[in-house]
């Protein structure tokens, strides 16, 4: 399995680009291979858990992490686009409170690695979108925590058409100066 690594504005937070093999017929990729992605990556995380949403235009899900039993998530699109974004909540990291954000799509094929210690949450830019991503710890409600998707000390540039469709739960979500950090 051919994979292209690039780092982000994040480094820690990496595009992963697998070889994908096209003809006449269609096409095939490998879309997960756990020595190929640590070979390339340097990442020796075990995924536990595979989850699959369905999305229709303009929802904006996140900006959720996991305190006490933090996740890293391989989140990558099968049916249409996203806008997919990761934010640093690691006190001594230097990108501390720092965003990037990554289009991910059925088309490109790209995937992003966020790692265990960043709030992540994705924008539908396409009419429905479903996106699948590995975890590597199991979800937990009680470790459940959001940052506002709008947060103003963050400014993410979501490209937004008119109000998001949120959960209650985002709505409702803390500033990111209230958020539980990692050290």
């Amino acid at each position: 399995m051919n994979l292209t690594i690039t780092p982000t504005a994040l480094p820690e937070v990496l595009i992963v680009e697998p070889k994908v093999f096209g003809d006449e017929r269609g096409f095939f990729y490998e879309s997960f291979n756990a020595k190929a992605f640590a070979e390339a990556t340097s990442i020796r995380s075990t995924f536990v858990q595979d989850n699959h949403s369905r999305s229709v235009h303009n929802v904006l899900r996140g900006l959720h992490y996991q305190i006490g039993q933090p996740q890293g998530k391989l989140v990558r699109v099968v049916v249409g686009e996203i806008f997919d974004v990761a934010v640093d909540l690691r006190k001594s990291s230097p990108t501390f409170g720092k965003w990037t954000g990554v289009w991910l799509s059925a088309e490109n094929k790209r995937q992003l690695w966020v790692p265990e210690g960043f709030a992540h949450g994705f924008l539908v830019t396409s009419d429905v979108a479903e996106v699948l991503y590995k975890t590597t710890d199991y979800y937990a409600p009680e470790c459940e925590r959001s940052v506002r998707w709008d947060d103003a000390e963050l400014s993410i540039a979501w490209p937004v058409d008119g109000a998001p469709i949120v959960a209650n739960k985002d709505r409702l979500a803390g500033s990111f100066a209230e958020a539980e950090y990692f050290e």
